[in-house]
């Protein structure tokens, strides 16, 4: 994946955005202009949204002492020139505010009301430019206050960059935030715009364009993406004429017990639909007949020791976990896959066993020659894998958890992050509620298998199974179950390769 030509892709930090904009700005400069300029565009931006989506002409902004503030007074002079009623409350005095803040508030040249709940009423807009994306501590007094009655009003409420209460790395919620239905963001979508629980707080999320160019945001060296099939094109497998099903690998899905067979055969039907040429469960003799009943084009292998599979080098790609026990068994298959040097996918029971030897699991990853390892965890099986990075954020956590593993990690959840050992992120934003249901994960265990097995690389094939999982989940709608998802593949990848070709 060679990210330093996706830049329309990335996500960016704080940090990263307020030094593309000393950049633009510096570009600017050159040219007789500044800083001003950026954010004179920012307001007309967000007025342009305003002008566009909301009826009535009452508007009140909110305005905080820093650039965000100095946006709210670009978007109430904007709004009043196109004849609307327009109250700009600030917080702090208006000497208070320095650079180009200060400069487009004495342009404003109007009544400026200090902040205050009792300024939120009798409004048909309410836009919250107080603190955009430099707030780090929680909101109390009187912008708290404020904020809760603007939370409460039922006018159209618009946030500038981010919603104030929002920590812009993180998405964490600062004690309050503000709740709005669109939020105009600039340049490029920075981390709390995807990242629960800071998503649900953006609404509508607008991406607006105030001249920051391509080249600028590629010298901040963005190092987070939106995960897209831009990112992972040139390596997704693609069928071949002269293909045959040999060529185009054979997964193995280790199966569990009698009672706990769906989870694999979940994920080898995936591994299947996804492309694998040949497709195994594993399975222990009390199992087979079960198995037996349900799968048909899938091969079922008894199992008496996994170690004589192992030494089939045809089998490139195994999954372990779904259903497959909390024993001490499920836990040496892990270790003698892992010894084998095939690649693999450690997910659900394969996580949870290393619960109290978690370093354990990873000597073994970090020692093996195949670096091709995928750990799947959800939130909980995060925390008990990584216990002492539970409480970063998550894309810090989930970087973290790469490098100290060796493995490539997918941090599943509505806002699922993909991270390798090298620092690479990508955050999926194409995942339904409707995926919140039994046997999902087996099924995007499945799909990352079968892309292996095809002998694409791990970290993209990470970032593809989690696209295309989510897709699929688009397609089968309301009602979902974890067995709709393989049946949606074909059309997700059929539609996917004819974009390619």
């Amino acid at each position: 994946m060679n990210m330093g030509n996706t830049n329309i892709d990335c996500i960016l930090s704080t940090s990263q955005m307020a030094r593309a904009d000393q950049i633009a700005i510096a570009d600017l400069r050159k040219s007789g202009r500044g800083g001003a300029d950026l954010m004179e565009q920012a307001g007309l931006c967000v007025v342009r949204e305003i002008t566009k989506n909301c009826s009535g002409s009452n508007a009140l902004v909110l305005c905080g002492s820093g650039n965000n503030g100095g946006d709210g007074f670009v978007i109430a002079r904007r709004l009043k020139e196109a004849a609307w009623n327009v109250q700009i409350a600030l917080l702090g005095a208006v000497e208070s505010l320095q650079g180009d803040a200060y400069y487009m508030a004495k342009k404003w040249g109007g009544e400026i009301l200090p902040l205050s709940k009792d300024v939120v009423q009798n409004q048909n807009v309410i836009v919250d430019a107080i603190f955009g994306t430099g707030l780090s501590k929680d909101i109390t007094g009187i912008v708290k206050e404020t904020l809760e009655a603007a939370n409460q009003s039922k006018v159209i409420k618009i946030a500038v960059d981010i919603p104030s209460g929002i920590k812009g790395d993180t998405g964490e919620v600062l004690g309050l935030a503000f709740t709005a239905d669109k939020t105009v963001t600039f340049c490029r979508m920075k981390p709390a715009h995807i990242l629960y629980p800071g998503k649900e707080y953006c609404g509508e999320l607008i991406v607006a364009d105030i001249g920051i160019s391509d080249r600028v945001v590629g010298e901040v060296e963005p190092n987070i993406f939106i995960n897209s099939p831009r990112l992972w094109k040139k390596t997704f497998p693609q069928p071949s004429g002269s293909g045959h099903k040999y060529n185009r690998g054979h997964a193995v899905i280790v199966s569990g017990d009698s009672l706990h067979t769906g989870a694999s055969r979940l994920a080898a039907v995936a591994a299947q639909r996804i492309g694998a040429g040949l497709v195994s469960v594993s399975s222990p003799q009390d199992a087979l007949m079960v198995h037996a009943a349900h799968l048909t084009s899938i091969m079922i292998k008894r199992r008496s020791a996994i170690v004589e599979d192992l030494t089939d080098q045809r089998l490139n790609a195994w999954c372990i976990g779904p259903a497959a026990g909390l024993t001490n068994e499920t836990k040496q298959n892990v270790l003698d896959i892992l010894g084998a040097d095939k690649k693999i996918v450690l997910d659900a029971d394969a996580l949870s066993l290393f619960e109290n030897a978690p370093r354990e699991l990873f000597d073994v990853i970090k020692s093996s020659e195949n670096d091709e390892c995928v750990l799947t965890p959800h939130a909980g099986e995060f925390a008990r894998l990584f216990p002492y990075l539970k409480k970063l954020d998550k894309i810090t956590a989930a970087r973290s958890a790469a490098e100290l593993s060796g493995a490539v990690i997918i941090f599943k959840g509505p806002d699922t992050v993909v991270a390798a050992p090298d620092g690479r992120a990508v955050i999926s934003n194409n995942a339904p509620p409707t995926l919140a249901t039994a046997g999902s994960g087996d099924v995007l265990a499945g799909i990352v298998t079968g892309l292996l097995a095809q002998n694409m690389n791990v970290f993209d094939a990470a970032c593809a199974a989690v696209w295309i999982h989510g897709e699929c989940a688009n397609e089968s709608g309301l009602g979902l179950i974890s067995e709709d998802l393989e049946k949606k593949i074909p059309k997700i990848i059929t539609a996917l390769l004819c974009h390619l070709m």
